[in-house]
């Protein structure tokens, strides 16, 4: 496997790029005597969408992947529809349906641990679709949410795993679809506000955050995009009280994402200055209120900063429908997206100091095996991939810690803000958050990963079309 992994190596010529390079607020500045954590002086999370563990690496070697014995599949779904059960099957199709994937879904496929509801919501999903028209909506469709991925369909996933640092407990933070999810990676809460730009007044909602709403114009799926408000703590407003620089990168475009439970809807579109569901800076009352909207900006923004060395100390990156990976986004459109990201980043001086954490925001109604632990409320939801690349992970490495999203932002903390967490008891910003999801003592430390004694290991930079590498052995 690392073998393999290593031989598709290559130095790709021409990073897209666009727009001039935007000047950062601070950007830690390294010193001699920089050591463990403090040798990261850049945090890029790259947030795709809509895969679970087992879907795309449920036969990775060492890993806890799909349960198997004697070469062949434990596990079988029941087929409510179709009548008997389901094993997980080898899936080369690029372009997938998945499931639906709000909080009833979750409940329902991991079924009180027994992790058998995926079939029995896809199908559910089929018949709840608005846009009947969609190939994923008719019943002659057979769902494909038992089908997995291996090296053959996602090689460049699978030599980052094998080079640096595979997650296989890697739980999405709460039990439901992308919007909270997002919400969690940069304010570690997802709520329903009351009044408007009062952080008392929320409370905890993984269904349709957000609100109140006004006005009426601009809506997708019901909802006024504009008009979102966030009014608890974002990590932002930790960042910008301590002056460390931050941006968060957005692909511009059409948005897939369901807030009911169709598989499909009309997408929405996603812009800079708008809060969406991928995107919901723009509508956090202290974004806004520190003067901080304009560092939400395009991807070219992103290239154009790498290039010119001028990333930030912690940058989100979020895709569009298309390169997301969410269905019905091509997986290999995803993997090219991604590989140009990493590359990009490992060309610069800056890739010495940089940790990149990759993740895909929720299930998507694919088939896992592990039931998620509950930590409080509203999560953990279910499994999803995740890999950590820097020059400091440790090398083949499989992270079997329970983790979840909110350690992202714990290790952004640690590294940049001297542990300080967003706790509305010492963050200065008073919300009615009801935890600190970063203190939860199931999670585990992303430190775990790293190896901060070794000598810095060389980029990796890989053909963002690659060849597809071996078949898996079950």
């Amino acid at each position: 496997m690392k073998r393999w992994a290593l031989g598709i190596a290559i130095v790709f010529v021409g990073i897209a790029c666009g727009g001039p390079a935007q000047s950062a607020a601070s950007t830690p500045t390294p010193t001699a005597e920089a050591n463990g954590i403090h040798k990261i002086q850049h945090v890029v999370v790259i947030m795709q969408e809509n895969r679970s563990f087992d879907h795309y690496f449920g036969l990775y070697p060492g890993a806890d992947g799909l349960p198997r014995q004697g070469g062949q599949f434990t596990a079988c779904v029941p087929d409510p529809d179709n009548g008997g059960c389901v094993r997980p099957y080898h899936d080369a199709t690029d372009k997938n349906g998945g499931g639906p994937h709000g909080s009833s879904n979750a409940t329902a496929d991991i079924n009180s641990g027994k992790m058998d509801g995926f079939i029995g919501q896809a199908e559910k999903g089929k018949r709840g679709c608005v846009a009947t028209v969609d190939p994923n909506c008719t019943n002659s469709v057979k769902t494909d949410v038992m089908g997995y991925k291996d090296a053959r369909d996602i090689p460049n996933y699978w030599a980052y795993a094998s080079n640096f640092v595979l997650q296989d407990h890697m739980f999405q933070p709460n039990a439901s679809w992308s919007f909270p999810q997002h919400l969690y990676m940069v304010s570690e809460w997802a709520a329903k506000c009351s009044r408007k730009d009062d952080p008392m007044s929320c409370t905890t909602n993984i269904d349709a955050p957000g609100n109140p709403l006004v006005g009426g114009a601009g809506k997708v799926n019901g909802q006024d995009q504009a008009a979102r408000n966030f009014a608890w703590t974002s990590l932002t407003y930790m960042l910008y009280k301590r002056d460390i620089s931050w941006r968060y990168y957005v692909a511009e475009g059409s948005t897939p994402d369901c807030e009911d439970n169709a598989a499909t809807c009309s997408p929405g579109q996603q812009r800079v200055g708008t809060p969406d569901i991928w995107n919901p800076l723009p509508g956090f009352t202290d974004v806004r209120a520190d003067g901080q909207v304009g560092n939400v900006q395009t991807i070219d923004h992103f290239y154009a900063d790498a290039k010119a060395v001028t990333l930030p100390a912690v940058s989100w990156v979020v895709p569009n429908g298309p390169v997301s990976e969410h269905p019905p986004g091509l997986v290999s459109a995803g993997q090219t997206y991604v590989t140009t990201l990493i590359d990009t980043i490992m060309r610069t001086p800056e890739w010495s100091s940089t940790a990149i954490f990759l993740s895909w925001d929720d299930w998507g109604g694919f088939y896992d095996h592990v039931a998620p632990p509950v930590v409080d409320s509203a999560g953990y939801g279910l499994r999803v991939p995740g890999i950590v690349i820097s020059p400091y992970a440790k090398h083949g490495f499989i992270d079997h810690q329970i983790l979840s999203q909110d350690a992202y932002v714990k290790f952004i903390e640690d590294a940049f803000l001297g542990g300080a967490r967003l706790d509305p008891k010492t963050d200065g910003r008073l919300d009615s958050r009801p935890d600190v999801r970063e203190n939860n003592p199931s999670l585990g430390n992303l430190l775990s990963d790293f190896d901060f004694s070794q000598q810095p290991r060389a980029p990796l930079v890989l053909d963002p079309n690659p060849s597809p590498g071996p078949a898996s052995t079950i």
